[in-house]
């Protein structure tokens, strides 16, 4: 036998030695794989484990769906876009969505530039990143292999909070939208739209992002409490949609934050050894609600009207005390004393004038830096005085 065939068969005898033992290593690393993926399932925040992963998932906002859809579906030439509203609507989750279907896994970062605008939002940040990534030429409609769906010849560049970039940013980059129209589509994401310029606004398709009702904020939080084991109190559920007012990545973050707080116990049998202990989850309460929010609870607010009601100093000063020593914040107090006095039956409208006037008077003081002590004292004397020597 030549050397030549005996290096040739030793090879092949070595080689399948090692995809023997590449094989075992496979089995091995790949149920340790397994594990620590699902560690890092269980670590990931929930509001982006439950993030939309297509536009059928968003919820509630049925015009921008409804256009993009039937963009989607028709192959029609996507717009340059706005989308303005309040917070934890779903604006950056459904441009998201959308580039996924649009571009596939394939070339979806490739494809996409997202910048926060309020980290970036200087005039040079628009004439090198953004105008370097425009700039860039995207191939012809290719066909994606995943789905054989047809990929756009054109890019997409996300700006996230665009209302804090500077005016001669925006004006900037009306002239990069105009020369680059060819090869990029922008979606600017903000929650005021009057502090985007008119030149700006007048070059994209706007849509406006409502709150998300309290009927579709229940239905998906009692679903992603099922979904991760945790036991949630109607009155909790209550209080979270009331307190988030629409904003559904606080509402999540919060359910989070409060099945983190609960925790579970473990209910021990006869004996520690006994098979018979099983781990019990405490259901989340209201009270954990305000805990974690730092929202005042109803009780402390209306024991505060009561004390008000009282005619008595000493009565009052004991509340306003108990509530500084509980960690409040005075403008909290003040944003719930004043929806009590707006909801208040036991005063009229020139009193709830007069009690209105001193909570503004008293948020300026806060937001200037006076104590807070003094500022709730200052206000709630002088519901006092309106409450029990009005005329």
């Amino acid at each position: 036998m030549s050397l030549q065939a005996f290096l040739k068969k030793g090879g092949s005898t070595l080689s399948n030695l090692g995809d023997g033992q590449s094989t075992s290593g496979e089995s091995s690393s790949g149920k340790g794989k397994k594990a620590v993926g699902e560690k890092q399932n269980k670590n990931i925040p929930w509001v982006e484990k439950y993030r939309p992963k297509s536009i059928s998932d968003v919820a509630h906002q049925d015009e921008v769906v409804n256009v993009l859809r039937s963009t989607l579906e028709t192959g029609a030439d996507l717009p340059n876009l706005l989308f303005y509203g309040p917070p934890g609507t779903g604006k950056t989750s459904t441009i998201l969505a959308a580039a996924r279907e649009i571009f596939g896994p394939e070339m979806y970062r490739t494809r996409i530039l997202e910048l926060n605008a309020s980290d970036e939002r200087g005039i040079d940040v628009i004439r090198t990143k953004i105008k370097t990534f425009a700039q860039l030429s995207a191939s012809a409609a290719v066909v994606r292999k995943s789905d054989g769906k047809m990929v756009p010849p054109f890019k997409l560049i996300i700006l996230d909070e665009a209302d804090s970039m500077t005016n001669s940013a925006q004006a900037a980059l009306r002239r990069t939208m105009e020369k680059e129209s060819r090869t990029t589509r922008f979606c600017l994401l903000c929650n005021y739209v009057s502090r985007i310029i008119g030149p700006l606004t007048s070059r994209c398709s706007k849509f406006r992002f409502k709150p998300v009702p309290a009927s579709v904020l229940e239905s998906r939080l009692l679903a992603i409490a099922e979904s991760e084991g945790v036991l949630v109190e109607p009155q909790a559920i209550a209080v979270l949609i009331q307190v988030t007012e629409g904003d559904m990545r606080q509402a999540i973050t919060t359910l989070q934050s409060a099945a983190r707080l609960k925790g579970s116990k473990k209910v021990e049998g006869p004996s520690e050894e006994s098979s018979d202990s099983s781990p019990v989850v405490e259901a989340v309460t209201e009270e954990d609600v305000f805990e974690i929010t730092g929202v005042v609870p109803s009780r402390l607010i209306a024991k505060l009207m009561t004390a008000c009601a009282s005619d008595s100093y000493d009565k009052l000063d004991s509340v306003v005390q108990e509530i500084i020593e509980e960690g409040f914040s005075a403008g909290q107090v003040l944003y719930h004393v004043h929806d009590a006095v707006v909801a208040s039956d036991e005063m009229n409208d020139k009193q709830k004038s007069v009690v209105c006037e001193a909570l503004g008077a008293g948020d300026k003081c806060l937001a200037d830096g006076a104590d807070e002590y003094l500022q709730l004292m200052s206000v709630c004397c002088t519901i006092m005085q309106t409450l029990c020597r009005s005329t």
